[in-house]
C-alpha cells in the first residue's frame, strides 16, 4: 500500500512538472512567436477587426506618411512612385504579397489591438469608428530612395538584382533597406505577378547568400581571439594552394607573396585564409561563426530574418574547411546579418538587435511604445574589434575596397565575391560590408549585387554603391 501511494505521488509530481513545462513553453511561444502568429493573413480575429477599425498610418522617422487610410476608407501609399517602390518591401502592399512587412507584421498596432479598454469605450460613447495606432518607423525614406538610385547610377550594377541595408550600429535602428527588383504597390500588373525575379521577395532579410570574403571578418576574429601573436604571423600566397586536390586561387589569379594578417585581409587573400581555417580547425571556426549569430534562430522583436548557416557536420573534409575560411562551402547569410556583423566590429564587439519601430502613437499622439535598444550579444572582444577596424580601414584606403572611399569620412569595410549556382547555372555575387567610424555617423552598410559579369567582384560593383550611400549619410547625419 505504501509503495502504491509513493508511485501515485511520483505520477502526480511528473504530471505537475509536465503542466508547468507546457505552461512555460506557452509563455515563451507567445512572447517569441506571438506577433508572427497574430499577423498571419488567415487569422479570423484580425479579419474581423479589419471590418470594424480604420487602420492606423505608417510614417518614416522624419514624419513622412508612407501608408494611410483616406476619407473613403481606401488604403493609400506615398504619392511619389519612387518612394513607393523603394519602401514597398518594408511597408508592404494592400494585397499582402510581401511577407512580414509592416502592414501585416504590425497589424496588432495598426488595427488597435493594443488599445486600452477606456480608449475603445470613448469611441463607443462618441459613436465614431475606432482607429488603430500610428506606427513611426526608424527608416529614412529619402535614404531608401537614394539606395535604389545608387544601384541604377553605377553602370556595373544597373539592372541587377540585389539588396542593401543601413543600420545604426549603436542602437540597432534600421535607417535603410531595399530589395531589387522592386514593384509599385499601386500598380501590381500581370507582368509583376509573373516576374521571374520574384519582386515580392525581400532579399535584404529573407534571402541567404554565400558571403564570400566578407566572412574573413569571422575567420580573422577566430584567429585573433585565440592567438595573441596572430597579427605577426605570415602566410605564403603563390599561384595557388592545393587542398584535397582542389586548387585555391585568389581573385583575378593574383598572388601576393609573403603576407601578414593585415595585408592578407586588405588584399583579400584566399590562400592565407584557407590556411588559417585549416590551422584553427572546424570546431573553433564554427564556434566563432555561431557567436556572430550563424545557426541561431533570429527571433527579433520587429522583423522576421532568415537564419544564417554554418555547416554543422563534424566530419568535414580539409577542402570544405579551407573554403569556409573565405566564405564558401555551404556558408550562407542574409544581407541584414552581414550588416550586423560589420556593425558589431564598429561597436567594439557588441552586436545590436535590428529594430524598425521608432515609436507607436495613438490618434491623439499619446506614445504607446517607444524604442529601447537591445544588445543581441557581445561577439568579440573590444581588442579584436579594434584590430579589425584598423584592417577594414586599410581595405578602403589601399586594398580591395577603395571604390567605397568617401572624402572626409572614415569608411572601413570588406569586399567579397562569392560563387554559387542558381537553377543549375554558375552565378557570382558581389558584396561590400562596412561602416563609418565617425562619431556623428554611426552607421554600418551592406550592399549585395547578384549575377556579376565575368571578371567583376564586390570591389568593382558593391563598393561604388556603398560609396554613394555613405555620401548620403555624410550629408544627412541624424
Amino acid at each position: 500500500m505504501k509503495n502504491k501511494r509513493l508511485r501515485m505521488r511520483m505520477v502526480a509530481l511528473f504530471l505537475s512538472a509536465l503542466f508547468l513545462l507546457l505552461g512555460a513553453y506557452g509563455v515563451y511561444s507567445v512572447s517569441a512567436y506571438g506577433t508572427r502568429w497574430f499577423s498571419y493573413r488567415s487569422n479570423p480575429r484580425l479579419t474581423s477587426q479589419k471590418s470594424r477599425v480604420e487602420e492606423g498610418s505608417i510614417f518614416d522617422r522624419n514624419g513622412i506618411a508612407l501608408a494611410y487610410t483616406d476619407d473613403e476608407g481606401e488604403r493609400r501609399f506615398h504619392e511619389d512612385q519612387a518612394c513607393r517602390k523603394a519602401m514597398v518591401h518594408i511597408i508592404g502592399d494592400a494585397g499582402g504579397h510581401v511577407s512580414n512587412a509592416v502592414e501585416t507584421f504590425q497589424a496588432g498596432y495598426l488595427y488597435g489591438f493594443e488599445r486600452p479598454f477606456w480608449e475603445m469605450a470613448m469611441d463607443a460613447v462618441k459613436g465614431q469608428k475606432a482607429k488603430g495606432d500610428n506606427v513611426i518607423l526608424t527608416f529614412d525614406s529619402g535614404l531608401c530612395m537614394e539606395m535604389v538610385a545608387a544601384f541604377d547610377s553605377v553602370r556595373k550594377t544597373r539592372g541587377h538584382y540585389g539588396a542593401a541595408v543601413v543600420m545604426n550600429y549603436r542602437t540597432g535602428e534600421l535607417l535603410g533597406e531595399v530589395s531589387l527588383p522592386s514593384f509599385d504597390p499601386d500598380s501590381i500588373t500581370a507582368s509583376v505577378l509573373e516576374h521571374t525575379g520574384h519582386p515580392f521577395w525581400n532579399r535584404a532579410i529573407q534571402s541567404r547568400y554565400p558571403p564570400g570574403s566578407t566572412f574573413k571578418i569571422v575567420t580573422a576574429s577566430s584567429l585573433l581571439e585565440s592567438d595573441k601573436d596572430a597579427e605577426y604571423r605570415v602566410y605564403l600566397c603563390e599561384d595557388s594552394l592545393t587542398v584535397d586536390n582542389h586548387a585555391i586561387h585568389d581573385f583575378g589569379d593574383a598572388h601576393h607573396g609573403v603576407v601578414d594578417l593585415r595585408t592578407a585581409f586588405s588584399v583579400s587573400c584566399n590562400q592565407a585564409f584557407a590556411a588559417i581555417a585549416l590551422e584553427i580547425g572546424n570546431s573553433r571556426l564554427r564556434e566563432t561563426a555561431e557567436q556572430f549569430g550563424f545557426n541561431d534562430n533570429f527571433l527579433f522583436r520587429d522583423l522576421v530574418v532568415a537564419n544564417s548557416q554554418y555547416p554543422t557536420d563534424r566530419n568535414r573534409s580539409d577542402w570544405e574547411l579551407a573554403a569556409s575560411g573565405f566564405g564558401q562551402s555551404a556558408i550562407a547569410a542574409s544581407p541584414i546579418h552581414m550588416c550586423m556583423i560589420a556593425g558589431a566590429v564598429a561597436n567594439g564587439g557588441i552586436m545590436m538587435e535590428p529594430v524598425q519601430i521608432l515609436r507607436v502613437e495613438n490618434q491623439n499622439g499619446r506614445v504607446r511604445f517607444e524604442l529601447q535598444p537591445r544588445q543581441y550579444r557581445r561577439v568579440i572582444s573590444r581588442q579584436t574589434a579594434d584590430v579589425l577596424t584598423s584592417y577594414m580601414a586599410s581595405v578602403v584606403q589601399s586594398g580591395t575596397g577603395t571604390r567605397a572611399l568617401v572624402e572626409g569620412m572614415s569608411v572601413c569595410g570588406k569586399t567579397g565575391t562569392a560563387e554559387s549556382t542558381l537553377d543549375g547555372k554558375p552565378i557570382s555575387y558581389g558584396w561590400f560590408i562596412g561602416f563609418s567610424a565617425n562619431p556623428e555617423t554611426p552607421y554600418s552598410v551592406c550592399v549585395l549585387v547578384e549575377d556579376l559579369a565575368d571578371g567583376e567582384g564586390g570591389g568593382s560593383t558593391a563598393a561604388p554603391v556603398a560609396r554613394q550611400i555613405f555620401e548620403y549619410l555624410k550629408h544627412h547625419p541624424e
